[in-house]
């Protein structure tokens, strides 16, 4: 990424915050794949939202701008005050309990109500697993992971 663009996605960062009202100070690291966006603010709790809402919708915001004005798509995470970093090891937590429950009751254990990325997260954990194998059933708001023995 050149100085140039990197520039344009501070900008852009600096912008929305503005925009929003947000006192916010973002620190940026570019990556080969994804651009990761981290804020420090005082308003945190505000800018997560109940079960992250908020903070995905920002994160999405922000993605569609700053793709839009360097004309190509780039994956942006968004983070604020650890909790992507904390919700993925409770999912990943979750996804041994519920392997475990599989296990041990012989049937299969359903996550429901997980947005798309944390199904992906749980997916990640359990992919090598010998025991048991996990899959995404349903449509839309409906969709839940399921995990059962092999």
């Amino acid at each position: 990424m050149t100085k140039k663009e990197e520039k344009i996605v501070k900008d852009t960062t600096d912008e929305l915050l503005k925009l929003l009202e947000i006192e916010a100070s973002a620190e940026i690291n570019f990556g080969d794949e994804t651009i990761d966006i981290v804020l420090d603010t005082p308003d945190s709790g505000i800018v997560i939202g109940r079960h992250g809402d908020i903070l995905e919708s920002l994160q999405l915001v922000l993605s569609i701008a700053i793709s839009k004005k360097l004309n190509q798509f780039l994956r942006i995470s968004l983070e604020v005050g650890d909790y992507k970093k904390n919700r993925e090891e409770w999912l990943r937590n979750t996804a041994l309990d519920a392997k475990d429950k599989a296990i041990n009751q012989g049937r299969e254990i359903s996550l429901p109500e997980l947005k798309a990325w944390e199904r992906r997260i749980v997916h990640l954990a359990l992919k090598d697993d010998e025991e048991v194998v996990s899959e995404s059933v349903g449509e839309g708001r409906d969709r839940v992971l399921i995990i059962r023995p092999k």
